[in-house]
């Protein structure tokens, strides 16, 4: 269970800091999950990518066919051995942690937490029941990390 990071997005990523949030947060979403499919999925090798805004906005307007760059993008696994792939967007992570009062890294952290849960099948957008339950975990789980 790894993380491989690509950036393309011309910015400073903390690496560092994301292997050692990673290391943190599988283990506490492992702890939510019922489902053994889940807990497997969640043990296999996970890419993280930072992309620029341009980039962004045309994966973003390709695969959810909505035409602005959004902060972070889950892509299911196509090979056995992975977990899925991130795409964030440096700038729309930077801005978002702004309006929120939070450092990059907590915004960071909230949106890795954010895309985890959607590679493991949670849908916001799906209705209201699955997107509280979603939101429960991922609140809960961002607060752990900040107490």
């Amino acid at each position: 269970m790894k993380i491989e990071i690509v950036n393309s997005s011309g910015k400073r990523i903390p690496r560092e800091f994301l292997q050692e949030l990673d290391q943190i947060v599988r283990p506490k979403i492992l702890l939510k999950l019922t489902s053994v499919r889940m807990k497997k999925l969640l043990k296999k090798d996970l890419v993280l990518v930072f992309v620029d805004k341009i980039y962004a906005k045309k994966l973003n307007t390709s695969f959810r066919k909505r035409n602005y760059a959004t902060d972070v993008l889950s892509f299911s696994p196509i090979e056995d051995a992975s977990f899925g792939e991130l795409v964030f967007c440096y700038d729309v992570v930077r801005a978002q942690a702004k309006e929120h009062g939070l450092s990059f890294k907590s915004e960071l952290s909230y949106l890795y937490i954010h895309g985890v849960l959607h590679l493991l099948g949670f849908d916001h957008e799906k209705n209201k029941a699955e997107a509280r339950k979603m939101f429960a975990i991922q609140d809960q789980i961002f607060a752990s990390l900040r107490s």
